[in-house]
């Protein structure tokens, strides 16, 4: 057998997850960016963004936040516009949820805006009708 020359495996190459978050700045909207929620995850580094101005857009994560940030659906995330392509965005920022309820404080996301929500309650708050209607009728049988 070789002998071992390393000092560990990937686990120490990561480092220790003290799982200690340092308080970082507010980072806010410049021109040519804009606030977004992710809808849906599509897979190989896209999304589904819904941007607050009213427009959803498939979103890129770029490559700096790749396989370091995880990005989820109902993530507050901010995004870069693209010049010559209004449909597509590249995703430059993820917001926790305390920045994002800072945000929303500042007036800078929409009051409708739903922070720590994922993809099944956004879809589950767009019924408005309570019926439990499924389209069957036991009278029938």
């Amino acid at each position: 057998m070789p002998k071992p020359k390393g000092k560990g495996g990937k686990n120490r190459r990561r480092g220790k997850g003290d799982g200690e978050e340092s308080k970082r700045e507010l980072e806010f909207k410049e021109d040519g960016q804009e606030y977004a929620q992710v809808v849906k995850m599509l897979g190989n580094g896209r999304c589904e963004c819904f941007c607050f101005d009213g427009v959803t857009r498939l979103g890129h994560i770029r490559g700096k936040m790749r396989k370091k940030v995880w990005i989820t659906a109902g993530d507050i995330i901010l995004v870069a516009k693209r010049d010559f392509q209004d449909e597509k965005v590249d995703i430059v920022h993820k917001y926790t949820a305390d920045e994002a309820r800072n945000l929303k404080q500042y007036g800078e996301l929409p009051e409708n805006a739903r922070i720590n929500e994922t993809a099944v309650d956004m879809a589950m708050g767009d019924d408005k009708d309570d019926d439990d209607d499924l389209g069957i009728s036991f009278d029938d049988i």
